[in-house]
């Protein structure tokens, strides 16, 4: 079974009723370690050998977060920018990350109507997170599409549970021998029949 590393970045995790049922779902998992690094680095001070250690003992990289401004939260830019290093992460002769798995979580406030090129957003999520895609190429892992919950606001619990239970699911589909042939021609992981067959 793969080991799925969670690095989870919510700097008002404590307001967040869609992050709070999909954590609740997944943190506990067998396989799954859940990092919270606003709890672990409330300074910023970001211990980069224990986080690149982290790294090593995993096979699946989940970076989950809301969408800050068509990105992610500073906390989680600065992980990236501090442990992701030119010679152990990325480089002539690294291969530290090399066929790990890699993909982003993702929560919005705004539809998946907005978020396209006739929507208010004028560009779709996908394309806003290229440069987590090309993160992740640069560092020699293989980059899943986003499993996103859209439109936040408007969900009822009973909804986000529906979407709590899918994470989960895919967290079971993860630590086995999936492949991202498997999910060819998904624009998010949600859509995958094996998450909408239960």
């Amino acid at each position: 079974m793969k080991k799925i590393l969670i690095l989870f970045s919510h700097p008002k995790f404590e307001k967040s009723r869609a992050n709070t049922i999909l954590v609740d779902h997944v943190k506990n998992k067998e396989g799954v370690t859940f990092h919270d690094l606003y709890e672990k680095y409330p300074d910023f001070h970001i211990n980069v050998k224990a986080e690149k250690e982290l790294l090593e003992q995993h096979d699946v990289i989940i970076w989950h977060h809301p969408f800050y401004w068509y990105s992610c939260p500073p906390l989680m830019k600065q992980w990236i920018d501090m442990v992701l290093e030119f010679g152990w992460a990325y480089g002539p002769n690294t291969n530290a990350l090399e066929s790990k798995t890699c993909l982003n979580v993702i929560t919005t406030g705004g539809s998946k109507e907005l978020y396209c090129s006739q929507g208010s957003n004028s560009f779709t999520v996908n394309q806003f997170l290229r440069p987590f895609e090309q993160t992740a190429n640069l560092c020699g892992m293989t980059y899943f599409p986003p499993f996103a919950v859209m439109g936040t606001h408007n969900l009822d619990d009973e909804d986000l549970i529906i979407h709590a239970k899918q994470y989960s699911d895919l967290i079971d589909l993860l630590q086995q021998d999936y492949t991202l042939g498997d999910f060819k021609g998904c624009a998010f992981l949600n859509d995958i029949p094996e998450l909408n067959n239960a």
